[in-house]
C-alpha cells in the first residue's frame, strides 16, 4: 500500500483552473438571467420596439456577449472533459475536440454579427 506522502503527483494539474473557470462562467450567466428575468418581471410584456431599444445600449451589448462567450466556453470545458474521459483513440478524440471548438468558434462569431446587428 502506498501511502498518501509517498506518492508522487503527475500531470499538469489543469483540473482547478477548469474547475473555477466553469464556476466563474456559471455565475455570469446566472447575473445574466436573474438581470433579464427582473427585466421582464418589470416590463410585464416586451414588444418588439422595447428589445430593440434594449439593445441599443452599449453596456447591454457587452453584457449579452459575455454571457454568451460564458456559455461557449463553459461548453467547451465540460464537452472537453467529456471528450477526454470516453474517447480514448487520441486522432479521433483531437478530432471530435477540433469539431466542438470550431463549432463553438462559429457560434461566438455568429453570436457577435447578431448582437451588433441589431
Amino acid at each position: 500500500m502506498v501511502s498518501a506522502t509517498k506518492k508522487i503527483p503527475v500531470g499538469a494539474h489543469y483540473g482547478w483552473q477548469d474547475w473555477l473557470a466553469q464556476r466563474v462562467t456559471a455565475v455570469i450567466m446566472l447575473l445574466f438571467s436573474i438581470v433579464i428575468i427582473g427585466y421582464f418581471m418589470l416590463k410585464g410584456g416586451v414588444n418588439y420596439a422595447e428589445w430593440k431599444e434594449l439593445f441599443r445600449s452599449q453596456t447591454f451589448r457587452i453584457f449579452v456577449l459575455v454571457f454568451f462567450l460564458s456559455v461557449y466556453y463553459h461548453a467547451w470545458i465540460g464537452i472537453k472533459d467529456v471528450l477526454m474521459d470516453y474517447i480514448k483513440p487520441a486522432g479521433l478524440r483531437i478530432t471530435a475536440q477540433v469539431a466542438v471548438l470550431l463549432f463553438l468558434l462559429g457560434c461566438s462569431i455568429w453570436s457577435v454579427t447578431i448582437i451588433w446587428g441589431v
